[in-house]
């Protein structure tokens, strides 16, 4: 069951090293699959030679709007498998869930995406605005009197966490957690202890989104009420920071993966 491994080896992503990840995860899943790797922008070119795609370090799609969507239409004529699975509802379809968990009253930043909405925030000497098609803090911008049209870029208050921290999910189980002490340095992460509280609060998320298959990061911020506030449902790409995971979290992570992959390619 060949796999075809979607991965920008070249991208430059701040504070984070995504070859380093791709040349890991490849090299152990190469143990149980016929692998190749490819980029992006060659994904749609090639895929009909393999069993699954596997989209994982790929980049913004944003920088690649047009041969992403077309890879996802082809692949969704064809049948092809993709992994994470084409349905989710989270980053992969944009920011729009943001405003929809916003108003489903789950415990997200709240969000608005039109300014004279600006009342149903709460009140805040600053906001937190940015794209609503964006990645990757691209475009965010803070400013006392958010402006614009409606419906372009997504409004929040900007809350003065004491640190945020991500979940990681393989499928719907839990895998590890880690966490930015320094709120001024997102990427600089230690092993976290998750609680079954927070646990309950990222699987939440997880349920929201259905995905039968693939790899999820729960991102939330600790607000100053001491609850977690979501803040990205990631489930695209998510960069999983395993140089910083201990090497029985890592191991446990990829075979986690590996079965998953096999049930997906069976299922």
């Amino acid at each position: 069951m060949p796999l075809l491994y979607v991965t920008d080896l070249a991208y430059p992503a701040r504070g984070r090293r995504y070859c380093d990840e791709d040349i890991l995860l490849t090299s152990r899943l190469r143990e149980h699959f016929p692998l190749a790797l490819c980029h992006p922008l060659d994904a749609a070119a090639v895929m009909a030679d393999f069993d699954a795609v596997v989209v994982r370090n790929s980049g913004p799609v944003l920088h690649y709007q047009e041969a992403y969507d077309a890879f996802r239409e082809a692949a969704r004529a064809a049948g092809t498998r993709v992994y994470n699975p084409l349905t989710g509802r989270g980053d992969m379809a944009g920011k729009q869930y943001l405003l929809d968990l916003t108003a489903a009253g789950y415990p997200v930043i709240p969000t608005i995406d039109d300014p004279a909405d600006l009342a149903l925030l709460p009140a805040a000497p600053s906001y937190a605005v940015k794209p609503k098609q964006g990645a990757d803090s691209i475009g965010l911008t803070f400013t006392a009197h958010p402006g614009g049209p409606a419906g372009v870029n997504l409004i929040q208050p900007r809350i003065d966490f004491a640190y945020e921290v991500s979940f990681y999910f393989v499928d719907d189980a839990f895998q590890y957690a880690l966490h930015a002490p320094d709120p001024a340095r997102r990427w600089q992460l230690e092993p976290y202890e998750a609680t079954p509280a927070d646990l309950d609060f990222a699987r939440a998320f997880i349920a929201w989104n259905t995905l039968s298959h693939g790899i999820q990061r729960v991102d939330a911020c600790r607000a100053p009420s001491g609850e977690l506030l979501l803040v990205e449902l990631e489930d695209l790409n998510p960069y999983l920071s395993l140089d910083l995971v201990p090497p029985a979290a890592r191991d446990a992570f990829i075979t986690a993966l590996t079965q998953s992959l096999h049930s997906f390619l069976t299922d």
